[in-house]
């Protein structure tokens, strides 16, 4: 048996929004774990809630990747105006700031890594990712980046981390608000989302199992 140690992580409260829907994923894929994990493989996840803080995310997201070890990450975060789950394929290395993070900082316009590349690709299977949620009708999107707020900021540190690790596979997903997942209103269930974070999993541990490399861009 296989066994995959995996870090979900979600976002402390947003301003104005009364189910943070990346926190909730996350401490209920801890509490319940995953369900139907591929064959032969053993998935424990491990939640951590960061501060929506450009100094603060990222090494606190840091400190549990080093205490566990994870052979996958999935970062998550909140969409306000999206309907459907965005997979996020490209972490770009820009901060630009339209509104303060839980600090009070606001930057704008500037590099999240002075002498980083101009952007990193995701390392999660999307095309497969996004096939799972075709079959279970959970609405999805490729997303060409995740802004240029915490997300993105927290997104292209972690794939830079990624960058000098042998197996590590290591990606980002936005969750629209909680909603009632009708297909024209406003976010998706909770049921929906968790169940997405589910299957990015599973996609993401068969692939670490058994790589193809045209799944990870989901052209």
């Amino acid at each position: 048996m296989r066994h995959f140690n995996v870090v979900v992580s979600g976002f402390d409260p947003y301003e104005g929004i009364e189910v943070n829907p990346s926190a909730q994923v996350s401490r209920t894929l801890e509490e319940h774990g995953v369900s139907a994990p591929p064959e032969g493989c053993e998935i424990s996840v491990t939640s951590v809630l960061l501060p929506l803080s450009f100094q603060n995310a990222w090494p606190t997201l840091l400190e549990t990747i080093e205490t566990v070890h994870p052979d996958v990450v999935i970062a998550t975060g909140l969409k306000t105006h999206a309907h459907s789950v965005a997979l996020e394929r490209c972490a770009t290395n820009l901060i630009d700031a339209s509104r303060p993070d839980a600090d009070n900082v606001q930057p704008r316009r500037v590099p999240i890594e002075p002498e980083g590349p101009a952007a990193y690709w995701t390392r999660l299977p999307l095309r497969s990712i996004l096939h799972d949620f075709t079959e279970q009708n959970i609405p999805a999107t490729l997303s060409s980046d995740a802004g240029t707020f915490v997300c993105n900021s927290l997104f292209y540190r972690l794939l830079d981390w990624n960058s000098r690790q042998d197996k590590a596979l290591t990606g980002f997903l936005s969750f629209p608000k909680v909603g009632d997942g009708g297909k024209y209103g406003s976010g998706l269930s909770l049921d929906q989302m968790i169940a997405a974070a589910e299957d990015a999993i599973r996609a993401t541990v068969a692939y670490w199992d058994h790589p193809v490399s045209d799944e990870i861009l989901g052209d």
